[in-house]
């Protein structure tokens, strides 16, 4: 095939286009490297399927007319703003990012039949109510304009589907961690304890430490977003990943640091944002593309801590 993935050079699109280059697919990567990293992309140099990387602007729509001319058969949508924080801050950039630069996306894929897999969040759920876990079913609310934001492009990449019969997937990945993801305040809470256990600092939850994750490695995670271009079946849906276990923050900072006492509690600072409890249920997309997790919790964290540990980033 001839995969376009925006956003490539992010933590989770290097490792789609990892995946679509393991398999053998032509890819051309977007990014205009306001959280991606060049540097993510360095191992696929010279590759012969990678194409092009391209630093630009999903909200450009004359570089996103110019760069569909390649009569691509899937877009991988990644391309966000994704930080909760920066969003109830500055709610305007990431509706633009999320909401706009997905129509413009959208509108050049349903000018060459493009099929269009958008990343959403899980951050669009209500919290879990039992040990079932959310489905695709369960009801959404978007407590924050981030969560907002992407459910508004839901709707607008399911009514591609209905309106012009252009394939396309919603897909709700649960907390994605693992190998590449940044370790800073914009990066993810296991990231970011990793950094400071193996920095010798205190781990800081917020609020009580109660709040659940479903933590789902980013190798399983890019296993599911690639699978979902190619299965036709996932055409018009919704669909979850998640590991199928929940942990909550507390539980999390222990079995990282170990040691109960460089663990603090700060208030938190935005609260109303707070999901209390995110569990997945990822039966549909067992069912619909015959995808589960491979690597448990554990195992995740170590070669996460490995990863780090390796590279500069302390």
């Amino acid at each position: 095939m001839r995969a376009l993935v925006t956003g490539g050079a992010g933590f989770i699109g290097r490792s789609v286009v990892k995946q679509l280059l393991r398999d053998g697919h032509d890819v051309w990567v977007l990014d205009n490297f306001s959280n991606g990293r060049e540097v993510n992309l360095e191992e696929f140099a010279g590759h012969p399927h990678l194409q092009d990387v391209l630093k630009g602007d999903i909200k450009d729509r004359t570089l996103l007319t110019d760069l569909f001319q390649h009569r691509f058969d899937v877009c991988y949508h990644l391309a966000a703003s994704i930080n909760v924080q920066d969003s109830i801050d500055d709610p305007q950039t990431t509706f633009e990012n999320d909401t706009i630069g997905t129509f413009n996306v959208l509108e050049e894929a349903k000018k060459h039949q493009v099929k269009t897999v958008f990343m959403s969040t899980c951050m669009v759920y209500d919290r879990a109510l039992n040990d079932d876990g959310i489905r695709e079913t369960h009801p959404t609310k978007p407590a924050s304009p981030y969560a907002g934001s992407k459910l508004a492009a839901e709707h607008m990449v399911l009514s591609y589907f209905f309106a012009y019969g252009l394939p396309t997937v919603v897909i709700r990945p649960f907390n994605t961690y693992g190998p590449f993801q940044k370790t800073g305040g914009e990066g993810g809470v296991v990231a970011i304890f990793i950094k400071r256990k193996l920095a010798g600092e205190d781990l800081y939850i917020y609020g009580d430490g109660t709040q659940t994750r479903d933590l789902l490695y980013v190798e399983d995670c890019a296993h599911f977003v690639v699978q979902s271009g190619y299965s036709d079946r996932a055409n018009g849906q919704i669909i979850n990943a998640g590991l199928g276990q929940d942990v909550s923050i507390n539980h999390l900072a222990k079995m990282i640091v170990r040691d109960e006492s460089r663990i603090k509690h700060v208030e938190h600072i935005h609260p109303q944002s707070e999901i209390a409890r995110l569990l997945c249920n990822n039966d549909k997309a067992k069912q619909l593309l015959n995808w589960e997790p491979q690597v448990g919790l554990a195992e995740g964290l170590r070669r996460t801590e490995d990863w780090i540990q390796a590279t500069s980033l302390l």
